[in-house]
């Protein structure tokens, strides 16, 4: 296996993206490093309709597949934790459906988080059977699903405590 180091990362570019820029050479937590690089990069594209956002975080996904490949059958490990281009790519999915405020995206950011590392079912199931770049990113592909549903249910019974003011979920 070779070194995990700044010229393994800039020996291909498929290292260079896979490895997040740097951020997966992270000596503890480089998925929670990976996911905060994903931030700044929706913030980039946040300003685009919705549908535009989808396809640019589309053809990022389909491209990590063999970023991840690649860079996990050069590794030796096909999914070696220093491999966050999939973390990088979820957080931007959850990202298009949460709404621009600090609090709302670190809530998206902790959600996504703990169902990447949770892996509930069929995530973990998922991980175990799909192999190669694309089994990658389909495990965070999930996690980020759960994350947005999860944000989505957040807003949507916000905006139902707010419908009428919370008065009648208040008991006298």
């Amino acid at each position: 296996m070779p070194n995990l180091d700044v010229k393994f990362l800039l020996s291909h570019p498929a290292h260079f993206f896979a490895l997040g820029f740097g951020s997966g050479l992270a000596p503890k937590a480089p998925g929670t490093f990976g996911t905060l690089v994903g931030l700044p990069l929706f913030w980039l594209i946040s300003s685009y309709a919705f549908h535009i956002q989808l396809l640019i975080i589309t053809a990022l996904f389909l491209i990590g597949i063999y970023f991840c490949h690649k860079t996990g059958k050069d590794l030796g490990v096909a999914d070696h934790g220093a491999i966050v281009w999939d973390e990088i790519v979820a957080i931007m999915l959850v990202l298009t459906i949460t709404p621009p405020h600090f609090i709302s995206w670190l809530a998206a950011f902790l959600l996504f988080r703990l169902f990447d590392i949770w892996k509930p079912f069929p995530i973990r199931q998922f991980d175990a059977k799909l192999k190669g770049g694309f089994g990658v990113m389909f495990d965070d592909l999930l996690a980020a699903i759960y994350a947005g549903l999860c944000m989505w249910l957040i807003a949507y019974g916000y905006l139902y405590w707010l419908s009428d003011g919370g008065t009648k979920h208040i008991v006298n």
